[in-house]
């Protein structure tokens, strides 16, 4: 008969494996950062009430706001009631937090999630935020205007969020021929920032609602996203168009793909990783 020991090997050793990994994970998230800040403002965004305008405050914290240096970024927030952290996209641009010293979040509200929770608080109840993360959307593969003067934007969804923060950045839409951003929602009440779209026009970046059922009156685009793309290759030039994505991972991947077969580089199609 084996020793007693040796009986147990196989069985002690994933138990002392677990418990590692379980110091290993609780060690690595004591290192982590994180920055308490209260919310300055909480709201619907959407007429259903389905999206919501959260900001945070951050005056108090100048180290973090100089760290979002690109739209597209994002962070983790942190509510004291839920179980683990929500990943958010800043929706203000980086001139706006470090002016007014506060992240502006667009929150999509999913029952029992962190982001619901989040919706629930109010101005002055406190938060904790990680640090930024990402590299955002890297403009400078589609620079300069003249060289890129066409720009395809493609949104759904909260994808809208970072997007915003890249229209009110200034990506030199004025200085190209053509901006046009096709953002999709499941309908009109779920589709935020629309009291933005005269001002984002008058940066340069026309604006294209996308619904996948209109009511019989709609004139604009409908289907999805990636169908508005078929429309939109008829005149897109490969060679000198720019490509940015945010929103639902399908509607990346088609496009994406689509884009590439069509003999766009990768190099030019953005999205906020």
């Amino acid at each position: 008969m084996p020793p007693l020991s040796r009986l147990r090997l196989p069985i002690r050793l994933p138990l002392i494996r677990r418990a590692l990994a379980s110091v290993a994970a609780a060690l690595q998230h004591d290192t982590s950062t994180w920055t308490q800040a209260p919310l300055s403002f909480v709201a619907p965004a959407s007429a259903d009430a389905s999206l919501f305008h959260v900001s945070v405050d951050i005056s108090d914290a100048p180290d973090l706001a100089d760290s979002y240096t690109s739209p597209g970024q994002y962070i983790q927030l942190r509510v004291p009631a839920a179980d683990k952290p929500t990943f958010l996209a800043v929706a203000s641009p980086p001139s706006l937090v470090a002016s007014r010293g506060e992240f502006q979040f667009l929150v999509k509200r999913v029952r029992g999630s962190t982001a619901d929770l989040l919706c629930t608080l109010e101005r002055g109840d406190v938060v904790e935020l990680g640090d930024i993360m990402g590299r955002g959307f890297q403009l400078e593969r589609i620079s300069p205007p003249d060289a890129f003067p066409s720009v395809l934007i493609f949104a759904t969804g909260t994808g809208i969020s970072p997007i915003r923060a890249l229209i009110e950045s200034g990506f030199n839409a004025n200085e190209r021929s053509e901006v046009k951003l096709y953002y999709g929602a499941r309908n009109l009440q779920r589709m935020a920032y629309q009291d933005k779209f005269k001002d984002w026009e008058s940066m340069g970046v026309k604006i294209i609602p996308v619904l996948p059922k209109p009511h019989e009156r709609w004139n604009a685009e409908q289907g999805y996203v990636q169908a508005a793309l078929l429309r939109a290759k008829q005149v897109l030039n490969p060679s000198s168009t720019g490509i940015v994505l945010c929103g639902h991972k399908r509607m990346t991947e088609d496009i994406t793909s689509a884009l590439l077969a069509d003999g766009v580089s990768k190099e030019k199609i953005l999205m906020n990783f």
